[in-house]
């Protein structure tokens, strides 16, 4: 949010015990001026209201990351502020943007009328001009717009769409779930809403975003950790020691992010979706167990290492149980998305009262998604306890069931503890599956 105030406040907040900006930029203009006040640390010092407190149970399924101070948080200062000023962003009046009123008398007078903090939340309106094809793409991209979970909750609700949702459940999602998916400031200016907010260089755009102040503040737990090796018993995913920087848009293309113009509810759906193949080729005759398994088992479920599964979720009062490390193959649950008879499968945070709070005290069709879901764990590795086997035996030894070995590994309706469970993932038990010659 932008933040100003009068002239006579920028003096009486200085302050000997303040601690000093680091590589200031001098104010441009006077206090009364977005710019002014943006760039003075005083002034935002004076009138930035604290960080809110973090809510138990808050509902968002990402990171963390550093708290900011609130005033750096919209402090155009410093060589970066400089930079930002300097780039064609930088030469746009405050306002073409952010609206509101200037010269103002105070924070209160600056920030009425058509102000906005966010205004690439109208990504046609405010951006569009300059980028006209991206822009036009927004309200299709998934990223954005989040159609898959929004169409998941309605699937379990018993609602046509999104927009059936009564409106008490629109405001618990939106200020649950939709809080992750992000607009185009969150990538490409900020820090996104979910880890705090704030600037990442003082409004200077960032045409990549950052891997770890963008990317994995959201996309955490399940992918972050993973990646990284930073989930205990883990090494980190052979792409990230590799590639170049190990930067996730070494996979992931920004038609990706920004939407293709269609509206899809499921994300293994989007066209140019990252695949094995589009880097290590046709590896189907490669060796015998990839002939043997290549159209039935996915990449992941051999060389993936254990990931982790999350507790089933109950919007603002948080997970019921906490999250855990396992590693579970079971039936693919997007037979007409993906080739593969199995696949590696994550528990994802559901339960039939998660909505509770926001006036749907029970999902009607819970069961009519599994809570299991078709996973592909960002912690690749050649040699995982699938595939590293004792010198002379198969993999076969390693991941089939024998006399109980390996059962682990696998799926089963008695790893499933409450009825709503074993209702909703009886598509992806492996129960009735399981070769003879296995048990």
């Amino acid at each position: 949010m932008f933040l100003l105030i009068p002239a006579v406040l920028m003096f009486s907040a200085c302050d000997e015990e303040d601690d000093a900006t680091p590589d200031p930029l001098q104010p441009t203009a006077d206090v009364t001026t977005c710019l002014g006040c943006h760039s003075d640390d005083a002034t935002l010092k004076a009138v930035a209201e604290p960080n809110p407190p973090i809510e138990p149970g808050h509902g968002g399924c990402g990171g963390e990351l550093p708290e900011m101070e609130a005033w750096l948080k919209v402090y155009v200062g410093g060589s970066n502020g400089e930079k930002f000023l300097e780039s064609a962003h930088g030469k746009l009046a405050c306002r073409s943007c952010h609206g509101g009123k200037e010269p103002a008398t105070d924070k209160l007078d600056a920030h009425t009328g058509d102000f906005t903090g966010r205004p690439s939340l109208e990504a046609d309106k405010y951006c569009g001009s300059c980028h006209p094809s991206i822009a036009s793409r927004d309200k299709s991209s998934l990223h954005t717009q989040g159609f898959g979970q929004k169409a998941m909750v309605a699937k379990r609700s018993g609602f046509p769409s999104y927009e059936n949702y009564p409106e008490e459940l629109k405001k618990g999602y939106d200020k649950n779930c939709g809080k992750c998916h992000a607009s185009c400031g969150e990538c490409h200016v900020m820090r996104p809403r979910q880890a705090g907010g704030g600037f990442l260089a003082a409004h200077d755009f960032k045409k990549t975003p950052d891997m770890r102040l963008n990317c994995t503040a959201c996309h955490s737990a399940r992918v972050a950790h993973a990646y990284f090796g930073e989930s205990p018993g883990t090494r980190p995913d052979v792409h990230y020691m590799k590639l170049p920087g190990g930067s996730c848009m070494n996979c992931h293309s920004t038609d990706e992010m920004h939407g293709t113009g269609t509206i899809y509810t499921q994300r293994y759906s989007v066209p140019n979706q990252p695949k094995c193949e589009n880097c290590h080729g046709d590896k189907s005759s490669a060796n015998s167990y990839h002939s043997l398994h290549w159209d039935n088992i996915s990449c992941q479920t051999c060389h993936s290492q254990d990931y982790q599964h999350c507790g089933s979720c109950h919007v603002d009062t948080g997970t019921r149980n906490g999250p855990y490390m396992a590693f579970k193959i079971g039936k693919n649950p997007l037979p007409g998305v993906k080739r593969f008879k199995y696949v590696t499968l994550r528990n994802a945070p559901a339960a039939p009262d998660t909505w509770s709070n926001y006036g749907v005290p029970s999902l009607a069709n819970f069961a009519s998604e599994p809570t299991f879901r078709h996973a592909t764990p960002h912690n690749i590795k050649r040699w995982t306890p699938r595939t590293e086997v004792a010198q002379g035996e198969s993999c076969s030894s390693a991941c089939h069931i024998k006399d109980g070995a390996n059962k682990e590994w696998f799926l089963f309706r008695d790893d499933l503890g409450e009825q709503w469970e074993k209702d909703a993932n009886d598509v992806v038990v492996v129960d009735d599956i399981i070769p003879e010659s296995w048990k």
